[in-house]
């Protein structure tokens, strides 16, 4: 007579019939189903002896059920990521979820994806672009103004100092005169262009001119000795009178010679004379 064969909780015959071992107990499937099921994570429902089951951390799934939470990717034969909160999803909507967002877009940035990283912050390239003309910024170098970022160019023309001469910015070097910055190449002499920067120079009617050019083309010239009064050098100080001017040094007598400057002087003809010379003549 053969051995019986029954089901751990019904006891029927399991000979010939389809049947689970659970826990070295033989158990048919209708108990099997009713008793001994592991309930699904996702539908709740018994996962019963004819259902394929999936399982992570003492978690239980039906194979139709382990889906992403995100995507509702199916993953029985898929990387997956088991979150904090329960939740499994697929490796790219993990990514999504978890990983670093665009401060463009507020996207999350994939990894992998070209980005840029600044100030311990990240965007995605082509949502890194100048605040002013909105393009992206890429290889090109670019400026912080607080938050907002410039490419190079725009940063010049918003922010940079413009030349008094041309008005265009002066994005490096360039030097001041009389509070107005100037680029060195735009610093010249007006009448031969010669370069001013680190030189002797004087200015006059808003121009400025090297020494030769302002001796030559701009400075009055001495009614004495008919040399030019440049301001330069020796016999700075200059004494007018009617249209005239002399070095101080050749404001003098021209008898005796006496320097006249701060004094009364009397004029006849081109020259001019003390008063006890002028009666003499």
């Amino acid at each position: 007579m053969t051995d019986r064969f029954d089901c751990y909780y019904c006891r029927d015959n399991l000979h010939g019939k389809k049947y689970v071992k659970k826990e070295d107990k033989h158990v048919c499937t209708k108990c099997f189903d009713k008793l001994c099921a592991n309930t699904c994570a996702e539908c709740k429902r018994a996962i019963g002896a004819d259902a394929k089951e999936l399982h992570h951390k003492n978690r239980h799934w039906h194979e139709d059920c382990f889906r992403c939470a995100k995507c509702y990717k199916p993953l029985a034969n898929e990387p997956f990521c088991a979150r904090d909160d329960g939740k499994i999803m697929c490796g790219k909507c993990s990514s999504r979820e978890d990983g670093n967002r665009c401060q463009g877009c507020y996207k999350v940035v994939m990894p992998g994806s070209q980005n840029v990283e600044y100030k311990n912050k990240v965007w995605h390239e082509e949502c890194f672009t100048c605040f002013e003309c909105k393009q992206p910024i890429r290889t090109q170098s670019f400026l912080a103004k607080g938050d907002d970022i410039y490419c190079a160019p725009c940063h010049d023309k918003k922010f940079a100092k413009k030349c008094y001469h041309c008005k265009q910015p002066i994005t490096s070097g360039g030097i001041s005169y009389q509070d107005q910055p100037w680029h060195s190449e735009c610093f010249k002499c007006s009448t031969c262009s010669k370069p001013l920067a680190g030189t002797r120079f004087t200015s006059h009617d808003n121009h400025v001119y090297c020494v030769d050019c302002y001796k030559t083309d701009v400075a009055k010239k001495c009614h004495g000795c008919k040399n030019p009064i440049t301001g330069f050098g020796h016999g700075t100080n200059v004494v007018n009178y009617e249209g005239y001017a002399w070095h101080e040094y050749c404001f003098n007598c021209k008898k005796c010679c006496l320097s006249l400057a701060n004094k009364r002087f009397v004029i006849n003809g081109d020259h001019i004379y003390c008063p006890d010379c002028a009666k003499k003549l």
